[in-house]
């Protein structure tokens, strides 16, 4: 038995859609535009920037989402979600959906004020996008039952109202492009989870309010948002 001075934290993980079993999670990547917004039509196609949630961001997507601490514009972004099962270095990418386990739908939220702030001086995001439970995502579904979808529409609605849709053709980089992209950056390892970037149409969110989104062909999700913190 290991001697650890503290006890260690518990291990994240998520459901597997249609089984007892469960996924866990090692690092969470997130992808930065993936998508052409109205101010990036003409731009070149460069590898998007990346960042990363902790892995206890992670929660199921079920029931109700906490409004943060610290913010005023606390945005939803609905991104597909590939559950890394094979880890590598420098994968080809004729060989990158080897790797993949799996997919779900995810939200990535957003203290948008904060990342603002952050752009605008020129520093990291992970204040706007490292905060508790700000990585809500499905059950993750196996590809041995869905294979790799390269097509299918994203969306978004909040009370009804549909704020984002696109389609997953419509990303600028597919997922095997992106596996193998960060597996030369870095070694890819089993639990790993990247969330692929989101369409246009992010807007913040008050309490109470009421989202729904999904990936057709994967998941979708209904989440309420809960009340603004005392603190």
């Amino acid at each position: 038995m290991n001697d650890y001075v503290i006890a260690p934290p518990a291990v994240s993980s998520l459901p597997v859609a249609g089984s007892a079993q469960r996924f866990p999670v090692a690092r969470v990547f997130c992808l930065g535009r993936n998508y052409l917004w109205g101010d990036a039509v003409a731009a070149p196609r460069t590898f998007p920037l990346f960042f990363m949630k902790p892995a206890s961001a992670v929660v199921e997507a079920q029931a109700r989402v906490d409004f943060p601490v610290q913010t005023e514009e606390f945005c939803p972004e609905i991104e597909l979600v590939v559950a890394i099962g094979t880890g590598g270095a420098d994968i080809p990418e004729h060989r990158a959906l080897e790797h993949v386990w799996g997919y779900a739908a995810g939200l990535d939220m957003t203290r948008r004020d904060l990342q603002m702030a952050a752009k605008a001086a020129g520093q990291p995001w992970e204040a706007a996008k490292a905060f508790d439970a700000s990585a809500p995502i499905t059950a993750i579904v196996p590809s041995a039952r869905i294979g790799h979808p390269a097509e299918g529409a994203v969306w978004l609605q909040v009370n009804g109202v549909e704020r984002q849709r696109s389609d997953l053709q419509a990303q600028i980089w597919s997922v095997a492009e992106v596996v193998s992209q960060l597996s030369r950056s870095l070694r890819l390892e089993a639990g790993d989870l990247i969330m692929t970037g989101t369409p246009p149409g992010v807007d913040p969110l008050q309490p109470g309010d009421l989202i729904t989104a999904g990936i057709e062909g994967i998941a979708q999700l209904t989440v309420r948002v809960g009340a603004r913190p005392t603190r």
